[in-house]
């Protein structure tokens, strides 16, 4: 989502705990047959490595194309967040195809390539979706196991609800039932106040019907502007590597190899004409030895909405055609792999505030913030990116509506999002060397606009083709010219008479539709929650990828956790999301579990 020049200033300085049998490539693997395999140890693989291993009977080996999180100290810090990526050793690099809804400007699309995936350098939003949401995902897969009042014992099983750094009063600012006091990971509100914190309040007391409060935007009932919570404990990162794998790396029945990625799953046999899926190969990169790794059970992909249909397509399921054209023979002739690609598109929006308290100082001279974290863990360096979000509506009675349906989950769902930044964001303009600003991003949650991941060859170690095809329709480009207009009426209350100064460029001079539209054109970016390249349908459905039981159509020993499943992206930043569907996606391998070995084959 942002852009930043910041360095990595702290790297290094502490050495976290040790995690135990984590080898550093996979010529030191010890053994190479296990019960399940599970490739990615982001969010979702790291919980389906833990929570499987939780069986001692069970033998699991996580493995991890990334380099460990040990000892990379801006991991943890987590106002650092904003210079993990793109262009480090943390992140996979992609960039998107030439978006034409954006000018064909190419976008960097940011992935963690580090034990912990994108958990580990995102920017820790913790958030899960609309009732809705997974209402719809339960209604499209005939599978009420999907439904909220279902996932919302994970969601709890998942969170672990801490003070905030600052430890202040956090009454009124979240409703206690709707949260998890013991899970893995450490879920905080803002560590740090800003300037901007009690004027969105104020904003939201003088226009509550247009922009109500909401007394917790966790999830469920989503709708309004209220505080928001961060994946962060004690002022420090809380990541599926820190939450879910450092607790059971102790297991001896779980191995984690890092520096090692999945190159091809191989067919070991056949179920009457069903493929068995039972063997993945996989290498440190590219020219380096190729080892080749058993499951007796499954090999579980949650390489993310990327790595998973790509690596599907290397190994042959996939679109024939697309295949062939990649040099890859087809096993399995699927046009869904890849396709149905959903994400929601970022619009930054700056302006000049009269005020020095914002983060620009500090990115400019970090020196002191970052002495503050390491005393205590305080400061704006323990802080997320926004203390508030908003999700609003359009209003139903919008022109738009007149021709397409309505693409939210349901009438409680949000077209788009408010995200209220105290510092300046615009990743296609560097920060000014000197002045103050506040941003407010707007962001496209129901887009109605779909992409696609294709690999264009059978090199593993080349990235695939990215396109999240973003604003191709017209809903979704009228839904961020509204939102500009919006955003203008939010900030023309009392509350910012003397704090803002004025808006930074086109954004004070456009005033036509059409003006509005070249503004957001020329300055959405991606805010990297991409979903639906692996697509869940129900059982019987002639497309998909995946059945609601998260197997991969038509073979066995091959399932599916990551946001790649989900049909629609949902109310949300991901990472929550995609936390609940690995505790039931964990669920539903162990309830599948049997005793012997390659019981599919």
């Amino acid at each position: 989502m942002i852009s930043s020049t910041l360095p990595w200033v702290a790297a290094s300085i502490f050495i976290l705990p040790s995690l135990g049998k984590l080898y550093n490539n996979p010529s030191q693997l010890i053994k190479t047959n296990y019960d399940y395999i599970v490739i990615g140890g982001g969010a979702a693989g790291a919980v389906v490595a833990a929570r499987l291993s939780e069986n001692s009977d069970i033998s699991v080996l996580l493995v991890e194309a990334g380099i460990s999180n040990e000892g990379i100290t801006d991991i943890d810090i987590p106002l650092l967040g904003l210079s993990l990526a793109p262009s480090t050793p943390l992140d996979w690099n992609y960039t998107t195809i030439p978006q034409p809804g954006l000018g064909n400007r190419a976008i960097p699309y940011p992935r963690g390539k580090v034990l912990g995936g994108s958990t580990s350098v995102n920017y820790m939003v913790y958030m899960r979706g609309s009732t809705e949401d997974f209402d719809r995902y339960a209604s499209v897969t005939g599978e009420s196991g999907w439904v909220w009042d279902q996932m919302l014992e994970y969601a709890k099983k998942n969170e672990k609800l801490v003070s905030p750094a600052d430890h202040h009063d956090t009454t009124g600012e979240f409703l206690p039932s709707l949260h998890g006091t013991s899970g893995p990971i450490s879920v905080s509100l803002g560590g740090n106040p800003t300037p901007l914190d009690s004027r969105v309040i104020a904003t939201t007391e003088e226009f509550p019907t247009e922009f109500p409060f909401n007394p917790d935007t966790i999830g469920g009932d989503i709708l309004g502007i209220g505080w928001a919570f961060a994946s962060i404990g004690n002022g420090t990162r809380s990541s599926s590597a820190t939450g879910y794998l450092a607790p059971a790396s102790g297991r001896p029945n779980l191995d984690i190899v890092v520096n090692a990625q999945a190159t091809k799953l191989e067919v070991t046999g056949k179920k009457g004409t069903v493929p068995c899926f039972h063997r993945v190969l996989v290498a440190e990169k590219a020219g380096a030895a190729v080892y080749a790794l058993t499951a007796n059970q499954e090999i579980i992909l949650s390489a993310g909405t990327f790595g998973t249909p790509a690596l599907l397509q290397l190994s042959g399921i996939g679109n024939k055609t697309e295949l062939s054209a990649a040099g890859v023979t087809t096993i399995i002739d699927n046009p869904s792999v890849g396709k149905n690609m959903s994400d929601h598109a970022l619009l930054p929006n700056v302006w000049n505030v009269d005020n020095p308290d914002t983060y620009d100082s500090v990115f400019r001279n970090p020196s002191q913030a970052l002495e503050q974290w390491t005393n205590n863990r305080t400061g704006p360096f323990a802080s997320h990116i926004a203390n508030q979000l908003g999700w609003l509506r359009l209003p139903q009675t919008a022109s738009i509506f007149e021709t397409t349906p309505d693409p939210a989950a349901g009438p409680n769902s949000s077209h788009f999002e408010m995200i209220f930044l105290n510092y300046w964001l615009n990743p296609n303009t560097p920060a000014p060397p000197t002045g103050n600003f506040m941003s407010e991003a707007t962001v496209l949650i129901s887009p109605t606009s779909r992409g696609f991941v294709k690999i264009s060859s059978s090199d593993p170690f080349k990235p695939p083709l990215v396109n999240p095809n973003w604003l191709n329709t017209d809903f979704d480009i009228f839904a961020l010219v509204e939102s500009v207009k919006i955003s203008r009426r939010f900030f023309a209350a009392k509350a910012w008479e003397g704090y803002i100064l004025d808006p930074v460029g086109e954004l004070g001079t456009a005033e036509t539709d059409e003006e509005i539209e070249a503004y957001v054109r020329k300055n959405v970016n991606g805010i990297w929650h991409a979903v639906g390249t692996a697509m869940m349908t129900s059982k019987d459905a002639g497309y998909g990828v995946v059945d609601p039981d998260l197997k991969v159509k038509g073979v066995n020993g091959l399932r599916i956790v990551d946001g790649s499943i989900l049909p629609f992206v949902p109310n949300a930043h991901t990472q929550g999301t995609i936390y609940l569907i690995a505790e039931r996606g964990a669920d539903l391998i162990k309830d599948d579990y049997h005793d012997d070995t390659c019981p599919t084959c």
